[in-house]
């Protein structure tokens, strides 16, 4: 589930913004049982995050999407996901008008951080501990690198790879799993912006290649920082892990063990060119 998910698009605004509707349907649905292809956990991060950013426009100069019953329903929804995943979640509020009556109870008139400190106090241990489980279900189902670092250090490329856990972890049919080779290019083209630098790689009189031509930039990176000729034997890891994503990109039927090994596989390459990006 992605935020997108939730809303359905009725043209724009006035101001030319997407003018949206709650999919209220969704949620009943929701409500009743886990979605297809879509496991609790991963709805219940999507629901928080959409549950505190919608209290947090409406106590901080407005913005808000939904109106008194949606958010009503959007919470009753979440509470339920959350206790379908062992979390309990308490709001003191039912609804908008509720919300201000609570703030204007706890010293929250005329201060939009007292509200946000009121919103942060029963969210902000629900949302810790879905991290904490995102992040267990992450190092449950696909590789770790040896590095003690949590990620790459590397911000786009970091984001993919979570992206990439993410998706693989829902995933349950061949469109899920092809949907998986995708993500495992994306984050190999994050990493084509981030390691190749035309400055650093570009021979004299050539072009600087797409984005998308991985193994152009991801080779000539590894040519560049790797002296002697060690580095044909990383080059070659690059190049088959790349084979291998768009194999799984491309696939009429992948399964659960291709999407893995695929995903693995460029998780690990991710933190190769890391580590080849280091002096020692």
């Amino acid at each position: 589930m992605i935020d997108d998910d939730l809303f359905e698009e009725l043209g724009v605004t006035g101001f030319g913004s997407p003018k949206l509707k709650l999919r209220t349907e969704v949620l009943r649905d929701l409500r009743a049982g886990p979605l297809a292809n879509d496991d609790d956990l991963t709805c219940a991060i999507v629901l928080t995050r959409l549950v505190r950013s919608e209290l947090e426009a409406f106590g901080t100069g407005g913005g808000e999407q939904l109106v008194d019953a949606e958010l009503e329903v959007l919470q009753r929804t979440l509470r339920a996901v959350l206790q379908r995943v062992g979390i309990d979640l308490s709001l003191p509020w039912r609804n908008f008008t509720g919300f201000k009556s609570y703030w204007l109870q706890n010293d929250g008139y005329g201060s939009y951080q007292v509200r946000r400190n009121l919103i942060a106090d029963i969210l902000d241990p629900v949302q810790d501990e879905l991290d904490r489980r995102e992040e267990s279900q992450f190092r449950a189902v696909l590789a770790d690198a040896v590095s003690p670092h949590v990620g790459t250090g590397w911000p786009r490329v970091d984001e993919e790879v979570t992206e990439l856990k993410r998706r693989f972890r829902s995933a349950s049919t061949p469109q899920d799993y092809r949907d998986v080779g995708n993500r495992c290019v994306a984050v190999l083209e994050a990493l084509s912006r981030t390691a190749y630098d035309a400055g650093r790689h570009l021979r004299e009189g050539e072009t600087e290649p797409p984005v998308d031509k991985t193994k152009l930039r991801l080779g000539r990176y590894v040519e560049d920082s790797l002296a002697g000729k060690d580095n044909e034997e990383v080059r070659a890891v690059a190049n088959k892990v790349i084979e291998l994503a768009h194999r799984v990109k491309h696939s009429t039927a992948p399964t659960r063990r291709d999407a893995g090994i695929s995903a693995d596989a460029v998780i690990l390459l991710a933190n190769i060119l890391r580590r080849v990006d280091q002096e020692f």
